[in-house]
């Protein structure tokens, strides 16, 4: 019997934007699927609805894989893929294997042979390089930084060092309620005339982009509390 294919579903990063970030495709897509590998299931079922899914959720199976699922027990995620269903692999937000734990069931597919379709959305890391202004042909993904403050400007100083060295765009992130103050760490730490881009809120209505020298920010007020960002430097 032919194997299922694995669908990486990309998810919106905002509220009311699947109309505008999404391809008709899903629409389609989501309406012919009807098992889901997710990190969260809440959400997953939130933003099935958003993308226009009308057939009942009743209907639906949820495998949620998150960081605290048993990395152990992988053959559960494919029962259904291996009996010739295909299934749909979501993230909480944006594209699903992209800095998300949904990498490891995209792996164990391909070591089962199964096939492997990434769908067009919306990534925060790509969209926030793309409006940065900063380069794009060579750029790394850090993740989150440190956070014991000693640390974490030690690390902000060997990325700033990296993105001289190497021409290399820096990009990281942080936990929404600690924007602030990794934001304050990067002015005390950086040379005035390295480049600092914070991408916030990213399609959303309020979505805020500021791209200037670290001399120029320190004379801005602004406020990242609770808003999810993405943080890049060049220099």
């Amino acid at each position: 019997m032919p194997k299922g294919t694995l669908f990486l579903i990309p998810v919106p990063l905002a509220e009311d934007t699947a109309g505008r970030v999404l391809t008709a495709g899903q629409d389609r897509l989501i309406n012919n699927l009807s098992t889901y590998i997710v990190e969260n299931e809440k959400t997953a079922r939130h933003w099935l609805k958003s993308m226009g899914l009308k057939i009942p959720q009743s209907g639906l199976l949820i495998h949620v894989y998150g960081k605290h699922s048993d990395k152990n027990d992988m053959a559960s995620y494919f029962q259904e893929l291996e009996a010739g269903k295909d299934v749909g692999l979501m993230s909480e937000a944006g594209c699903p294997a992209v800095a998300d734990p949904g990498s490891e069931i995209v792996a164990e597919a391909h070591k089962r042979e199964i096939k492997v379709v990434p769908m067009v959305g919306p990534s925060s890391i790509l969209l926030a390089l793309m409006a940065s202004g900063f380069s794009g042909q060579s750029f790394t993904f850090h993740g989150y930084l440190p956070i014991d403050k000693v640390q974490r400007a030690k690390r902000i100083r060997e990325l700033e060092s990296l993105s001289e060295r190497n021409r290399q765009t820096q990009i990281f992130i942080e936990t929404p309620f600690r924007n602030n103050p990794l934001l304050e760490d990067i002015l005390k730490n950086c040379h005035n005339r390295t480049r600092l881009c914070v991408a916030c809120n990213l399609t959303a209505a309020d979505e805020q982009i500021i791209s200037l020298p670290v001399e120029q920010w320190r004379k801005k007020k602004v406020d990242f509390h609770k808003k999810p960002a993405i943080f890049l430097l060049f220099k």
